[in-house]
């Protein structure tokens, strides 16, 4: 039985490359097509931090539990649905802070001053993610999240929840200008295209709009107001680019 499927597979393996070797020797064009699509967003990805640090690590605790739960309120009263809230990250730490004292200098193995080790505290993180589908609330939403006792904010991230249809409208057009510029190509001398032999996607995507920032400031290539919480979130650009191989008549 195990022969018999391992001939098969052979016998498939020659006529493949059989035919590609046919396919080769066709008189061909192959080019390129590109094309874009702006989009508006229609949601918005934040990503906040929530850090506390304590030398008791039920205080820790429980300082972050009560900023999280204020964050959780938040996106209640701004009627964001459960699934839209989503905590991504729990950890905790010890932290350690190094002082350096004249009297009683402390050299790691190395030879390098290294100073004598003090606990800080406990470190207790959670990141949490909201998403709101109402882009004409967010300025609203964020400047109240930043009340609520967060120490940092991971990302900001406008998306569309089109993607799938405009990377399909964004491929078509790739494919129709590949197929002009083919034509045209072959055009000048004399010629014309017949049938798509060989198709092959390339890059196809559309990165959100992201910012970063922490608490206290922020720091982007996006535009922002003095306020800190008037964003521009501008377009989201979807790109196709295909490569086709076209049969020469």
């Amino acid at each position: 039985m195990k022969r018999s499927i391992l001939l098969t597979l052979t016998l498939l393996c020659l006529a493949f490359s059989s035919y590609a070797q046919e396919i080769d020797k066709l008189p061909m064009i192959t080019v390129s097509g590109t094309a874009e699509v702006l989009i508006a967003p229609d949601q918005v990805v934040c990503s906040l931090d929530v850090t506390k640090t304590n030398k008791d690590l039920q205080t820790a605790k429980r300082l972050n539990d009560e900023s999280v739960a204020k964050l959780l309120e938040l996106a209640r009263r701004y009627s964001v649905s459960p699934q839209d809230v989503q905590t991504t990250q729990i950890s905790v730490d010890m932290k350690y802070e190094s002082v350096r004292d004249a009297r009683t200098r402390i050299y790691s193995d190395d030879g390098d001053e290294i100073g004598k080790r003090i606990f800080k505290g406990y470190e207790v993180s959670k990141t949490v993610k909201v998403r709101l589908t109402d882009l004409s609330r967010f300025d609203a939403f964020f400047g109240e999240a930043l009340q609520t006792g967060i120490s940092s904010v991971y990302s900001v991230t406008f998306e569309t929840s089109k993607l799938r249809e405009h990377r399909d409208k964004a491929r078509e057009m790739a494919m129709k200008a590949a197929k002009e510029k083919a034509t045209a190509m072959a055009a000048s001398v004399g010629q014309n295209i017949g049938r798509a032999i060989k198709i092959t996607e390339g890059n196809l995507g559309g990165p959100p709009a992201i910012y970063g920032a922490n608490a206290n400031s922020i720091a982007s290539t996006g535009s922002f107001s003095e306020s800190l919480v008037t964003f521009a979130p501008g377009a989201i650009k979807i790109e196709a680019q295909v490569t086709v191989s076209f049969q020469l008549n």
